[in-house]
């Protein structure tokens, strides 16, 4: 096992190893069960908050893992480590080629995991049917404003029309419930999220705001510039209204809310993620798999711990399961985003996986 740590601060071991069986627990007896797998760090929007304009160096092809990697990959994490819930991510999932066959690979498993996808939708219009039968369950579309101009001006890219149109085919093609992660502009973001919810309310979809993070692959993020969860909800409690959901909110990040109809709008739910406002890290359940085969326990991790060498090494089952366990024990108690001495993570969001 290879633990790497990217040139930042190094993080305290857990004096006593991990269990060897059973769930896939942290010192703090978090257990992970949701698995985010990403398959490329490369992407066909450039969407402000994540890269540059001009793009990145991607990843070389030979650095990800292939489809029988990741097979086996999966078969170890649901098999071993007890994960009941996949989700493909990228950077942009659909521009990787063996997409379907991960999925199907996934959904042969036994037990059968729920496997979702979460996608920017560009393309999605034509392979939506086809994740199906592969056996998708549900997928996330990220979409940060239905206004035309604004999408194009944070995506640096003319491509609306074709992220509504994936979102109608996830819907025809019984990828439900669709949800709709938004990302609000510091400029625009407040006016947007009135439009989106009325859209996503028209058109049977569940939203869900998502505070911006720390992981933009310029480092500029402030806190200054982020629409927080209280200013989104006191946003949409001026146009809709609002009752908390009564449903126990568990492991799950957003706080969910329900709408009741009005007059422009049917009735539904909106959520909140307050990863930074309200950070809900104490029922954390994720590990994340990055595309080129390193296991992080938080999205901020300052350590990696290297699968890919084991795979191609020849390293065994139970020699990756050991590694991945060893990786999940080690789990810090939080993000740390509100810490003094916090440090962003040097991969951005698209090498990591959402």
């Amino acid at each position: 096992m290879t633990v790497t740590a990217l040139g930042l601060p190094t993080v305290s071991r857990p004096a006593t190893p991990a269990p060897a069986d059973g769930p896939l627990i942290d010192t703090y007896g978090r257990a992970a069960t949701d698995l985010r797998v990403s398959l490329t760090d490369k992407c066909n929007l450039r969407c402000t908050y994540c890269m540059p304009a001009e793009g990145l160096n991607w990843l070389p092809g030979e650095a990800l893992l292939s489809a029988d990697e990741l097979a086996r990959l999966l078969r170890i994490a649901v098999t071993r480590l007890g994960i009941r819930s996949v989700r493909f991510t990228g950077g942009e999932p659909l521009v990787t080629r063996h997409l379907e066959e991960v999925v199907a690979a996934a959904a042969a498993l036994t037990p059968r995991p729920e496997i979702t996808l979460t996608t920017n939708g560009i393309g999605l219009a034509r392979r939506a049917a086809g994740l199906k039968e592969a056996g998708l369950d549900r997928i996330n579309v990220s979409l940060d404003s239905v206004d035309a101009a604004h999408f194009a001006r944070i995506t640096r890219r003319d491509r609306l029309t074709d992220v509504l149109d994936g979102l109608a085919a996830a819907k025809d093609a019984g990828l439900a419930p669709v949800k709709v992660n938004a990302v609000l502009d510091p400029v625009s973001g407040l006016d947007d999220a009135v439009g989106l919810l009325r859209y996503c309310l028209e058109h049977g979809y569940q939203l869900r705001f998502i505070e911006q993070m720390p992981l933009d692959a310029g480092h500029s993020w402030r806190r200054g510039d982020v629409i927080d969860a209280d200013r989104i909800l006191q946003t949409l409690q001026s146009h809709f209204e609002l009752r908390p959901d009564s449903k126990p909110r568990g492991s799950a990040p957003a706080e969910l809310w329900q709408v009741a109809a009005g007059p422009t709008h049917a009735a539904g739910t909106v959520g909140i993620i307050a990863s930074v406002s309200h950070a809900f890290c104490s029922d954390c359940d994720r590990t994340r798999l990055t595309a080129d085969g390193q296991i992080r326990s938080c999205l901020f991790s300052t350590e990696e711990t290297d699968l890919r060498g084991l795979l191609r090494g020849g390293g065994s089952d139970d020699a990756i399961e050991a590694a991945w366990r060893a990786a999940m024990w080690a789990k810090p108690a939080g993000h740390g985003i509100n810490d003094p001495n916090f440090v962003q993570p040097t991969r951005p969001m698209s090498a990591i996986g959402g």
